[in-house]
């Protein structure tokens, strides 16, 4: 699908029946937990993906689901290989230099230091964080010594096998590994609040696509279902609006 073209009512109200059959292409990561990642039956899951299909039925749309590498994601969207970006990314000036945003759908939420050891120094250590995120950048001005990595995983996999000495992450993504990890992984140093919350990006010259899915986003925070999706996906202390 190269463009949508949205009917509005003359009162001025979004004619979102008019989208009805169209489908959207909704780029992802797949490896992003809890927020998108594959399952165990090779399919697309995670709170983006019930989100997703949740706007997609309420704007009369069809979503089909397409797995990008992270680091190639924004220009793989500009370039029509899919129409939207739900994969975790935080609003930030920079990105909205090339892309556009809807609101968020995630207030925003810290990022966070893990290590093998309390004793480590994040302030002028070998940090490890994903190429082209706000921790990579966080990480490059705060005096320490950046090492990024192409994928979530591996980030974590370089403070195990020695290459960092710690890993800078949204915090709700290292909060199960450091859980899971059975205490050979800690949280160390101060949380930081980056970014400008999460949301869906989206082509600049798809204004009424945006317009659409803003408008459900709307609906969604003042009925209390993405309250709802959030509490399920991230639990019940998870930051909500």
């Amino acid at each position: 699908m190269k463009t949508i073209v949205l009917a509005f009512a003359a009162a001025g109200l979004a004619a979102t029946a008019a989208l009805a059959q169209q489908t959207v292409r909704m780029g992802t990561e797949g490896a992003y937990p809890p927020y998108n990642f594959i399952n165990d039956s090779g399919e697309i899951d995670g709170f983006e993906r019930a989100l997703g299909d949740e706007l997609c039925e309420r704007a009369g749309l069809t979503c089909e689901w397409v797995t990008n590498d992270w680091d190639s994601i924004i220009p793989n969207l500009v370039s029509g290989n899919y129409d939207t970006i739900m994969a975790g990314m935080s609003i930030t000036d920079e990105r909205e230099d090339v892309i556009d945003f809807t609101q968020n759908y995630i207030p925003p939420v810290p990022s966070a230091y893990a290590a093998l050891s309390e004793d480590v120094d994040v302030a002028s250590g070998v940090v490890a964080a994903q190429t082209n995120t706000i921790q990579a950048g966080h990480v490059a001005e705060s005096g320490a010594t950046l090492v990024e990595f192409a994928t979530p995983d591996e980030t974590v996999a370089a403070i195990r096998n020695g290459e960092a000495d710690a890993v800078l992450a949204d915090k709700d993504f290292l909060q199960p590994i450091v859980e899971e990890s059975g205490g050979e992984l800690m949280f160390v140093g101060d949380d930081v609040l980056l970014g400008n919350g999460i949301g869906m990006g989206l082509r600049e010259s798809d204004d009424e696509l945006q317009q659409t899915f803003d408008a459900i986003l709307t609906e969604m925070k003042e009925d209390g279902s993405l309250n709802e999706l959030i509490r399920e996906w991230f639990g019940e202390d998870a930051p909500t609006y």
